[in-house]
């Protein structure tokens, strides 16, 4: 699908109520499963992946069913039980998350499993969860570290695993794995990535605890509790930049989760002299929640992006490097190497389409360097790599670019964002 895209010549102004976050609702689905007891789950996204993880449980045996388009009641025994009508064949779709947590929670099942993805999610890594996984006592099998992953469930044993990779992905499944191993299970990681499993581990009563960047969790069974699902920053992220970047435009993003392991976009756009006001802010189903004020602004600074930084915010680097664009001075990335292992390599392909636009950016080997404040010229059709995220960036772009652009793969949005366009021209 060719997307074209064309100046906007008027500020965006109003209010949304952002959808569902991505993570949230994988990990809303999944837990409630392996809890024991029945649940409400509101506000679930409507995403594509978050919908191969719900298909997933309901092939594993536990009862999901619709309420509404966006509530889910789950019940549960808190055991797993495969039908095998399918061969004990689990599709994951593109979703990295259902993959690489579900790996964690059937390594120590009393069954066999094959989780198989699409043609990106195949050339996602998978050794970085198959590693730490294997020395608990896993026994999986894959591509030369790629899906399809067969997974021979038997006995787990706890470990103490010190990892090279701040990544809540792998985080995750270590600790899904131990919620169900023999002994405690420790993990360590350089930097505190997005902690969404931690908060609802300890909201489903599961013996938890954290220091700093050490999680330890000892086998458990969950309680099965209704969850209320806020808001997700990673979608209001390509807001924020539009209304900073698009002249006039002033309006109110509702219900957005602000979990500090997430919210690095709010520091950066603070750090770069954003007009941004949090409001209303309370606490939702373990996680801190508000409503976010976004109000133009013709005075951006570029920055520094290093570090602790990039955990909390990694996958709003693609349209933050949109907003680095109209920021004067220089914006630098760094520590983001992990951007090459996404849908796409997010930094050779940013760098590659942001330049056909006018955008001033150097291709790193971590990440990337822009030197700002430059009016995008536009006139030119963007790759989206089956990448969404990029697709997405890409249309912020559009919005301040002189002449019309056309993005090539829009549908890929859907997999994470169906209402995005929709949402845009409410505000537009």
């Amino acid at each position: 699908m060719l997307k074209t895209v064309k100046k906007l010549n008027k500020g965006l102004k109003g209010e949304i109520i952002i959808p569902s976050d991505k993570s949230i609702s994988h990990r809303a689905v999944m837990f409630s499963s392996i809890a024991k007891g029945e649940c409400i789950v509101r506000n679930f996204s409507s995403g594509a992946d978050c919908h191969s993880t719900l298909n997933l449980f309901k092939q594993l045996g536990v009862d999901i069913s619709f309420i509404d388009d966006k509530t889910l009641k789950i019940r549960s025994t808190g055991n797993l039980i495969p039908s095998n009508n399918n061969n004990n064949i689990y599709p994951c779709g593109n979703s990295g998350t259902t993959m690489r947590l579900v790996s964690g929670i059937l390594a120590g099942q009393n069954f066999d499993s094959t989780l198989t993805g699409d043609k990106s999610l195949s050339r996602r890594p998978m050794k970085r969860v198959i590693e730490p996984l294997t020395l608990m006592g896993a026994d999986i099998t894959s591509v030369d570290g790629h899906a399809p992953l067969t997974i021979r469930g038997r006995k787990l044993h706890g470990i103490d695993y010190n990892s090279k990779l701040a990544s809540a992905q792998v985080k995750s499944c270590i600790l899904l794995a131990g919620l169900n191993a023999e002994g405690k299970t420790i993990f360590t990681e350089p930097y505190i990535s997005r902690d969404h499993t931690e908060r609802l581990f300890n909201y489903l009563e599961a013996d938890i605890k954290t220091e700093g960047t050490k999680v330890t969790i000892t086998p458990s069974q969950m309680v099965a509790k209704d969850i209320d699902v806020v808001g997700d920053i990673s979608s209001a992220a390509f807001f924020i930049v539009a209304g900073l970047i698009v002249e006039g435009s002033d309006f109110v993003i509702k219900n957005v989760g602000i979990n500090p392991t997430r919210s690095g976009i709010l520091d950066v756009v603070k750090r770069m002299g954003g007009g941004i006001e949090i409001l209303n802010e309370r606490i939702v189903s373990g996680e801190p929640c508000a409503d976010i004020r976004v109000q133009y602004n013709d005075s951006l600074k570029g920055c520094v992006i290093e570090g602790e930084d990039i955990p909390r915010l990694i996958d709003e680097l693609p349209v933050i490097a949109v907003l680095a664009s109209q920021a004067e001075g220089n914006t630098v990335v760094r520590n983001a190497e992990d951007l090459r292992n996404k849908e796409s390599d997010r930094i050779k392909c940013l760098v590659e389409e942001l330049t056909k636009i006018g955008v001033n950016i150097e291709e790193t080997r971590d990440g990337f360097i822009i030197r700002g404040e430059t009016e995008l010229s536009g006139g030119a059709e963007l790759e989206s790599y089956h990448d969404h995220r990029l697709a997405m960036s890409f249309y912020i772009a559009g919005l301040v670019c002189k002449n019309e652009i056309a993005i090539n793969g829009f549908e890929w949005t859907k997999i994470s964002f169906p209402e995005f366009e929709t949402l845009i021209n409410h505000l537009g």
